[in-house]
């Protein structure tokens, strides 16, 4: 679980847990809107997955981002 403190954050700190989860022997992580994207073989290519779907999120236009 995650217990530091975000730049602008008040209050209680929220409950926070990773976005990389393994099972069996293949990673895959989680976005906050409940998608969940793998296989990957090993964490470090969840991890440059994840970048890659952040980087495209970016890309679309205001009103097409997820939320």
């Amino acid at each position: 679980m995650d217990t530091q403190r975000r730049t602008g954050e008040d209050g209680p700190l929220p409950f926070r847990s990773s976005r990389y989860f393994c099972v069996g022997s293949k990673w895959y992580f989680t976005t906050r809107e409940g998608f969940d994207s793998g296989p990957f073989a090993t964490r470090e290519r969840a991890e440059t997955g994840l970048k890659r779907f952040l980087h495209v999120v970016r890309l679309l236009p205001e009103e097409q981002q997820l939320h």
